[in-house]
């Protein structure tokens, strides 16, 4: 008995619209989940310093030396101090002041010193009024 007599003979067929809808798919969920890089640039313009040889004998009758070791020690015009907040070095920064109006703050920081130590220094700074505040640094010469 043949039953396959009223069917003809049909070649497979590969359907190829729900292909192309995964490939949609998986190509939307690549754009979507993608990072672009974007390169940012900030223009700046560094200072420059003259390396002039300064005269470390010169009299600086407007200044207070505070000098922060790596330890977080203190000191004022080469006085060790001790505080217990930053209220307290101000009143010290006071006292060292003598009057002074508005005097030069210069921070004489290790280069192992905790950031947070200078921040305590130019905050008391801040604190007390005085707005002038510099920094020593060490130049290498050595060419």
């Amino acid at each position: 008995m043949n039953f396959q007599r009223g069917k003809q003979n049909n070649d497979p067929e590969i359907n190829l619209i729900p292909m192309i809808d995964v490939l949609l798919v998986i190509l939307i969920f690549l754009v979507v989940t993608t990072t672009y890089s974007k390169f940012a640039e900030l223009e700046i313009s560094l200072p420059e310093t003259n390396a002039e040889k300064v005269d470390k004998n010169i009299d600086k009758p407007n200044s207070i030396d505070i000098t922060v070791n790596a330890l977080g020690d203190y000191t004022i015009n080469l006085v060790p101090i001790k505080f217990s907040s930053i209220e307290s070095l101000r009143d010290a920064l006071f006292s060292a002041a003598k009057n002074q109006p508005d005097p030069f703050i210069i921070i004489n920081a290790d280069a192992k010193a905790t950031h947070q130590s200078v921040i305590t220094v130019m905050e008391a700074a801040r604190l007390a009024g005085y707005n002038k505040i510099t920094f020593t640094t060490e130049t290498n010469n050595a060419h």
